[in-house]
């Protein structure tokens, strides 16, 4: 459901709620279902706080932005990931190339692909929902 020119402007919105709880952002994009934020961790807020924020804040946001998205709603739960400072360039633009990158893979498929190389487990019937 995120399309242009609302995407641009999502992004942005969420860099400002990120500045606003004193967590950096460095890069925030994504495609139609899905949006990666890369930011500096504050010390002073937990990370399920800031994506509370993140997400409840932007959810109220956007329904005002088109009726087509008055029903507008964040899936439950979210995937963190730490970077290695030595990669903020490469996942920068992973971020910035997402529309390019989404054409050859979906993000379901990528996500899971990657939930299996790093061993983390998990059960599908809650990733998604």
């Amino acid at each position: 459901m995120i399309h242009p020119p609302t995407d641009a402007e999502l992004y942005s919105y969420h860099g400002g709620i990120c500045n606003n709880l004193k967590c950096q952002p460095i890069k925030i994009g994504g495609h139609t279902d899905h949006v990666h934020i890369l930011c500096m961790l504050s010390k002073n807020i937990a990370l399920a706080k800031l994506l509370e924020e993140v997400k409840s804040h932007s959810s109220k946001w956007i329904k005002t932005k088109d009726s087509s998205l008055k029903n507008f709603y964040w899936q439950d739960g979210y995937g963190t990931f730490s970077v290695n400072p030595a990669e903020i360039d490469v996942v920068s633009a992973y971020i910035e190339n997402q529309h390019e990158h989404h054409r050859k893979v979906t993000f379901k498929e990528e996500y899971l692909a990657f939930l299996e190389k790093y061993g983390i487990m998990y059960d599908e019937r809650y990733v998604w929902d």
